[in-house]
């Protein structure tokens, strides 16, 4: 393996509960190269996923948080000025694409559509990126595939994937996992007790049924781990839930008075 793309390998298998059948239908779509798309809320373990995904099937994972001041010459490459002259530096996409790693872009729709424009030559048959400022063409290594995130919740005409993007990936849906399930992960996340990482998990669904009644997003299973982290610690319940759950989403004084309350419920 190429030392560049060395540093992209995964040593450590990251910790993941599978919900449904998301990890076989993924194998088969990385045997085939099919471009994948993660759909879900913020926290949900989307990036969780594609990580353990990486570990499982060995491959070099290069991950990309998108920003809306992200430029295409940031995903391809640029031409830098040094000491010896003019040289040319691949992107993370390039890296991926030359190398064979599964390239993940977090959160594309908050790239600008121009800049996602640059992928539609590697999710069709062509598996190709061009480097048009360079001159030349890479054709994509077997072993690459790319992946993509976005939140359905934050869509707006201003912000949403064009349809001839969509089009080309295959697409799995995530959500937050049942009560049973998202118990266990925050358990063996933090290490509290069932118990406690329980009622975590049941103020983040009271939380959750708030969405779109005064929150824009519901509490994540990130942020539980945040929750059950500090009380493992021994820091109060009450202060933990306050710092990791309550104050971070809102700041409006009736939703934080109701979130207090939740809170109360359960410790």
């Amino acid at each position: 393996m190429n030392d560049i793309i060395k540093q992209y390998v995964i040593e450590k298998e990251p910790y993941y509960r599978p919900v449904a059948d998301e990890v076989e239908l993924y194998e088969a779509t990385y045997a085939v190269r099919m471009p994948m798309m993660l759909k879900g809320p913020t926290g949900c373990g989307k990036t969780r996923f594609v990580e353990h995904m990486a570990w499982k099937l060995n491959k070099p994972l290069i991950t990309v948080a998108c920003n809306e001041d992200m430029t295409a010459s940031d995903l391809v490459g640029r031409f830098l000025l040094d000491a010896s002259g003019t040289r040319w530096q691949d992107g993370p996409l390039a890296i991926a694409a030359r190398y064979g790693a599964i390239c993940y872009l977090d959160e594309v729709v908050e790239a600008r559509q121009d800049t996602t424009v640059v992928i539609h030559p590697l999710t069709d048959a062509r598996r190709v990126l061009p480097l048009e400022k360079k001159g030349e063409l890479i054709q994509a290594h077997p072993d690459f595939q790319l992946v993509i995130s976005y939140n359905p919740g934050y869509q707006s005409l201003m912000k949403d994937l064009k349809q001839s993007t969509k089009q080309r990936f295959g697409a799995l849906d995530f959500n937050y996992p049942q009560h049973d399930i998202e118990t266990e992960i925050v358990s063996h996340e933090t290490g509290v007790s069932s118990e406690v990482a329980s009622k975590l998990v049941s103020i983040a669904e009271r939380a959750r049924n708030l969405k779109g009644h005064g929150l824009d997003e519901g509490i994540s299973t990130r942020m539980l781990i945040y929750a059950g982290s500090l009380i493992a610690t021994g820091v109060n319940p009450h202060a933990a839930c306050r710092v990791t759950l309550v104050r971070p989403i809102t700041d409006d004084p009736d939703m934080r008075d109701a979130l207090d309350a939740a809170v109360t419920t359960f410790f």
